[in-house]
């Protein structure tokens, strides 16, 4: 069921869930390491450095700073794979999980805020 969303409107939900975001003691993540993590959770199909960096269209470097941040907070965790011991696959954890939860429901927030959630 799409929403229509005009530009400001679309800005206003960003902007809510942003400052409520940074409001709370929850980690302050880049746009790169969110893509990131949004990507590792949302993709049904296990995620590798590599298969990250392709898909982003950003560096392996850049993936694995992000990937850093992002296992420092418990959020993600990495593993080798057995089967090609040079790959790194990136899992998901409860925490990583929890915090995404938490983040959609600012998002919802932040679009009702708005009067978005009316137009569905």
């Amino acid at each position: 069921m799409p929403i229509d969303l005009r530009g400001q409107q679309a800005l206003e939900i960003w902007r809510g869930t942003t400052v409520e975001s940074v409001r709370r003691d929850t980690p302050d993540l880049s746009a790169r390491q969110m893509a990131v993590l949004l990507t590792v959770y949302l993709n049904p199909d296990q995620q590798t450095v590599r298969g990250l960096a392709q898909e982003l269209n950003v560096s392996k470097p850049a993936v694995t700073r992000a990937l850093d941040r992002l296992t420092r907070h418990g959020l993600i965790k990495r593993k080798i794979d057995e089967n090609d011991r040079r790959s790194v696959l990136v899992q998901r954890t409860v925490k990583g999980s929890v915090f995404l939860s938490e983040f959609a429901d600012l998002v919802t927030h932040a679009a009702a805020d708005t009067g978005a959630g009316a137009q569905a």
